[in-house]
C-alpha cells in the first residue's frame, strides 16, 4: 500500500483514453470519406451491368448482397444453399454473369421468371428430374445481412450461424466449440423477462441460483459463475468488480448467445466456464414494427419496436426500441419498475461498408430480494428489511458502435466500441441471523461506473490453393472501467420475523463508512487461424496476450494500492466434417482471471487463477429439417482459486476446483407450427485442492449433478373467423446438490413446469399468455452465507401485441 498514488491513477489511465479515442477516429475515417451513393435499382435486369464487391461466403449471404446491389429480387430453398459456400465476385459486371460466379461449382442454376424474380434451383436430375419440387424460401434482395450472424432470427428456434465462438462469421457445425444460442423467436415465445429466464433451457447452464435475489442476472456454466465477468454485450464485456452494475433489459435484445469453457484465447480476461454475449436489435431494412401491452397481478408493462428505412432509397435506416413497466415482485414491497429507450441507426454508404450506432438508456426501480436465516419457518413473501430503505436503483446510459468495412475481397476491417455509465442507489436491511431473533443490520453502496471498450479486429478470407482455405484473424482490444463506491455500514432496530413491525429511517444507524475507486484497464492483442483442409478437416490455433492494470484508491483513507497482471492463454480445436451434416470436433482452451481481494496485496504477490479445458463432441444439422443437435464431453480445472482463511484472517491461494461432464442439446423448428428445445447435463464437479483438508474429494457448493429441460410448441392452423393457436409448454430439472464445500447437507431436487397460449386474433393483432413456474412450487434454490433463497413463485402474465 501506498499514499499519493491517486494523480498517478489518473495521468495513466487519461493516457489510454486518448490512445483509444484516436483509434477510434482513424478507423471511423472511411465511413465519414465515403460518398453517400444511392442504392441501384433494379430497372437494368439481369442483363443490367452493376458494380459487384461480394466476398466470399456462405451462398446464402451472398445471394442476399447479389440482391442489394442489383436491386433484383431472388429466391433460393434453404436445403439448396444450406452449408455451400460462393466464390467473390468483385468488378463492373453483367448481372447473370455475376450470378453464374457465384454459383460455379455448387450444382445450382438460375432462371428468371415473367416478373423478373431470380430463382435459384437444382441442376435437374434425380428426384428432381421425376417433379419432387421444394418449396422456396425467400431471400430478401434489400437486406445483405439476411443469413448473416448479426440478423436477428424472428421464424426460428435454431441459429445456424454465430460470431460468438470464433469472432467471425462461422457456421456452428464448423466451429470446434460448443456454443448455444437463443433466439429472439425462442425469446419472443417464452416471453422472457431477464437473461436468466432467456438461457434456463440451455444445456451446461444453471440459472437463478439465488432464486428471489434480483439485483443481478446469476448464470453458472459448467459449473463455475460467470456473473462478474462472464457477461459481454454486442462482443464487449459488462463486468462486475463490487456492486455497480445495472441488469440487461431483454426486450432490447436479438439474440444472445452462451460460449461454453475457457475462451480466453479470443475475450481476455474470464472465468473458466464460458460467457454469454447479448446481441441488441439492429436497424433493419424492411420496415416493420409492433406495440404491445403485458398485464399480471400487480404487473403492467407497454412497448413499441420499430424499425425500416429513414426515407424511400436511404441509405441509413433505424430502429426505435422502448419500454415501460410497472410491477411488483412476489415478496412484500418488492418492485420491479424499468424505463428503457434504444434509438439504433445503421449507415451503408457503399457495399462492404457499415456503420451501426447502437445507443440505450435504461432506469430500474427495485428492491432486492432476501435470503432467509437458517432457522425461521415463515411465508417466502415475507420481509424482513424496512420498505423504505429497501431500493436497488440503477440508471444506465450506453453509445457505441459496430463498424466494419470490406477493404479487399479478402480483407475486411471490423471495430466495436461503447461507453457506459451506471449509477447505483443500494439501500437495505436484512436480518442476518437468528441469535438473538430479530437482529438486522443495515447496509447501503452509493456507486458510479465509468466503462469504456474497444475491440479492433482485422480478417483476410483467401484460398492458398485447391486444398488449403484460410481465415486469419488478428485483434487489438483495450476496456477501462472505473468504479466509485460510497458503502455504509450500520445497524437497525431488532423485529419480530413472524410478526412485523416496521420503524422507518429513525431506527437506522450507520456506525462506519467507506469511499473506494477501483480503475482497471486491459489491453489486448489475440491472432486465430482457421484453416479448411480439404473441405473436411477444419484447424483452428489461436492465441492472445492480456496485460491488466488495476488500482484500487481507498478515498476515505488515502491509500492507494496498484496490481498489475499478464498472461498468453490459447487455443486449439480440429473440427472434422464427416458429412455435409455431422461434424466432430475437440478442442483445448485456456481461462485467465486476475485476483480481487484482499489476497492482492500480500507482499509475496499472487498469481491469477487460470483454468483448462479439455473437450470433443459431435454436431448433426440435417438437411431435411431446421435443427440442430449438439453433444459434448468436456474436463474443466481451474488453479490457484483464492480462499479465506478464518483460522489467520487472510487469503490464502491454493484452491483447485474440477467440473467434467456431458452435455446434450437439440433445437429444432419442424416446421412453420412446431418448436422444440431438449437439453441435459451431468456434471461431476470436484475440489481437488482446498484450504480445508476435510473438504477436498467433495462437490463445490450448489453445483448440481444433472439437469434437464424440454420446450415443446405447437400451432393449430386458423380455419375460417378463427386463427391460429399456439399452445407451448416446458420443464425445468434440477438435481440435488451439496449446500457448502463440506458436503454436510444437501439440497433437494426440483422440477419447475412453464406454458404459454398465443393466439392469432387477427394477421396483425395477437394474445398471448405465459407462465412460469405453474404449479406455484416452493423450492430452495440455494442456502448460502447462512441464508435460503427460494426461487420465484407462479407468474401469469398476458400479452396483446399488434404487429405490422
Amino acid at each position: 500500500m501506498k499514499n499519493g498514488g491517486a494523480t498517478e491513477l489518473r495521468n495513466r489511465g487519461r493516457v489510454a483514453i486518448i490512445a483509444s479515442a484516436l483509434m477510434m477516429s482513424t478507423a471511423l475515417a472511411p465511413v465519414m470519406l465515403a460518398s453517400p451513393a444511392a442504392a441501384q435499382v433494379a430497372s437494368k435486369g439481369i442483363d443490367g451491368q452493376y458494380d459487384f464487391d461480394i466476398p466470399a461466403q456462405s451462398l446464402t449471404r451472398a445471394l442476399a448482397q447479389f440482391g442489394v446491389q442489383t436491386g433484383l429480387q431472388v429466391t433460393v430453398d434453404g436445403a439448396l444453399a444450406r452449408n455451400v459456400d460462393a466464390s467473390a465476385v468483385s468488378g463492373t459486371l453483367r448481372a447473370g454473369r455475376a450470378l453464374e460466379s457465384l454459383l460455379r461449382g455448387t450444382g445450382l442454376t438460375y432462371v428468371v421468371t415473367d416478373d423478373q424474380t431470380i430463382v435459384i434451383e437444382a441442376v435437374v436430375s434425380g428426384d428432381a428430374a421425376r417433379g419432387e419440387v421444394l418449396d422456396p424460401v425467400r431471400v430478401e434482395a434489400n437486406s445483405a445481412e439476411a443469413s448473416g450472424p448479426d440478423t436477428a432470427i424472428t421464424d426460428s428456434f435454431v441459429a445456424l450461424r454465430s460470431r460468438t465462438a470464433s469472432k467471425t462469421d462461422t457456421p456452428v457445425l464448423d466451429d470446434s466449440s460448443a456454443i448455444s444460442v437463443v433466439t429472439q423467436k425462442e425469446m419472443e415465445t417464452r416471453n422472457v423477462q431477464d437473461i436468466q429466464q432467456a438461457v434456463s433451457y440451455t444445456a451446461g447452464v444453471q440459472a437463478a441460483e439465488y432464486g428471489s435475489d434480483y439485483r443481478y442476472d446469476y448464470v453458472r456454466i459448467r459449473g463455475f459463475g460467470q456473473t462478474s465477468l462472464g457477461s459481454y454485450r454486442d462482443g464487449l464485456p459488462v463486468r462486475v468488480y463490487n456492486f455497480t452494475n445495472s441488469r440487461p433489459e431483454p426486450y432490447g435484445l436479438q439474440q444472445i448467445d452462451v460460449l461454453k469453457g475457457s475462451t480466453s484465447s479470443l475475450f481476455g480476461l474470464n472465468g473458466p466456464g464460458g460467457l454469454v454475449n447479448m446481441t441488441t436489435k439492429r436497424p433493419e431494412d424492411v420496415a416493420a414494427g409492433e406495440v404491445f401491452t403485458t398485464f399480471g397481478e400487480n404487473h403492467l408493462r407497454a412497448g413499441g419496436d420499430v424499425t425500416g428505412p429513414v426515407a424511400e432509397d436511404s441509405n441509413w435506416t433505424y430502429r426505435l426500441t422502448g419500454l415501460w413497466q410497472d410491477a411488483e415482485r412476489s415478496q412484500d414491497y418488492s418492485q420491479d419498475d424499468r424505463l428503457y429507450l434504444a434509438p439504433a441507426f445503421t449507415f451503408k454508404p457503399k457495399a462492404g461498408t457499415e456503420l451501426t450506432i447502437l445507443t440505450s438508456y435504461s432506469e430500474r426501480d427495485s428492491g432486492l430480494g432476501y435470503g432467509y436465516p437458517i432457522g425461521i419457518e415463515t411465508s417466502r413473501d415475507a420481509f424482513f428489511g424496512e420498505p423504505d430503505f429497501n431500493n436497488f436503483d440503477t440508471e444506465e446510459t450506453n453509445i457505441g458502435y459496430a463498424f466494419s468495412h470490406q477493404i479487399t475481397d479478402k480483407l475486411e476491417f471490423r471495430q466495436n466500441a461503447r461507453y457506459t455509465n451506471v449509477d447505483l442507489t443500494y439501500e437495505t436491511v436484512y436480518l442476518n441471523d437468528t441469535t438473538p431473533l430479530g437482529n438486522r443490520y443495515a447496509f447501503a453502496i452509493y456507486g458510479e461506473l465509468d466503462r469504456f471498450g474497444v475491440d479492433n479486429q482485422l480478417q483476410y478470407d483467401t484460398a492458398l490453393n485447391d486444398m488449403f482455405e484460410s481465415k486469419t484473424l488478428i485483434g487489438i482490444d483495450y476496456n477501462r472501467d472505473q468504479n466509485r463506491e460510497l458503502r455504509r455500514d450500520g445497524t437497525a432496530t431488532a423485529i419480530d420475523p413472524y410478526n412485523p413491525s416496521y420503524c422507518g429511517l429513525s431506527c437506522i444507524t450507520f456506525t462506519s463508512s467507506s469511499d473506494t475507486e477501483i480503475t482497471q484497464a486491459t489491453y489486448g492483442a489475440y491472432v486465430q487461424e482457421q484453416l479448411t483442409i480439404a473441405d473436411d478437416w477444419i484447424a483452428t490455433v489461436g492465441g492472445r496476450f492480456d496485460y491488466v492494470q488495476s488500482d484500487t484508491d481507498t478515498i476515505s483513507s488515502g491509500t492507494t494500492s496498484e496490481r498489475d497482471d499478464h498472461k498468453f492463454t490459447s487455443r486449439l480445436g480440429l473440427t472434422y466434417k464427416a458429412t455435409s451434416e455431422v461434424s466432430i470436433y475437440g478442442n483445448y482452451s485456456e481461462s485467465f482471471q486476475p485476483v480481487y481481494s484482499g489476497l492482492a496485496s500480500r507482499p509475496e504477490g499472487v498469481k491469477p487463477q487460470e483454468g483448462t479445458q479439455y473437450e470433443i463432441g459431435v454436431k448433426y444439422q440435417p438437411e431435411a429439417i431446421d435443427a440442430l443437435f449438439t453433444a459434448a464431453l468436456f474436463d474443466l480445472t481451474q488453479e490457484n482459486v483464492s480462499q479465506w482463511n478464518s483460522g489467520t484472517s487472510s487469503y490464502k491461494q491454493i484452491g483447485e476446483i474440477n467440473s467434467r461432464g456431458l452435455e446434450l442439446e437439440g433445437k429444432m423448428s419442424l416446421d412453420e407450427q412446431t418448436n422444440l428445445t431438449l437439453a441435459y447435463t451431468y456434471l461431476d464437479a470436484e475440489i481437488k485442492d482446498d484450504i480445508a483438508a476435510a473438504n477436498i474429494g467433495n462437490s463445490p457448493a450448489n453445483v448440481p449433478e444433472h439437469q434437464a429441460s424440454a420446450w415443446l410448441d405447437y400451432t393449430i392452423p386458423g380455419q375460417g373467423a378463427f386463427g391460429d393457436l399456439t399452445l407451448g409448454g416446458g420443464m425445468r430439472f434440477t438435481g440435488e446438490r451439496a449446500r457448502n464445500d463440506g458436503n454436510t447437507e444437501t439440497l433437494g431436487s426440483y422440477t419447475l413446469f412453464d406454458a404459454a397460449i398465443i393466439y392469432a386474433v387477427t394477421d396483425d393483432v395477437s394474445l398471448s399468455v405465459n407462465a412460469t413456474n405453474l404449479t406455484d412450487r416452493e423450492y430452495v434454490s440455494s442456502n448460502t452465507f447462512g441464508s435460503r433463497y427460494y426461487g420465484d413463485g407462479r407468474t401469469v402474465l398476458a400479452t396483446l401485441k399488434y404487429s405490422w
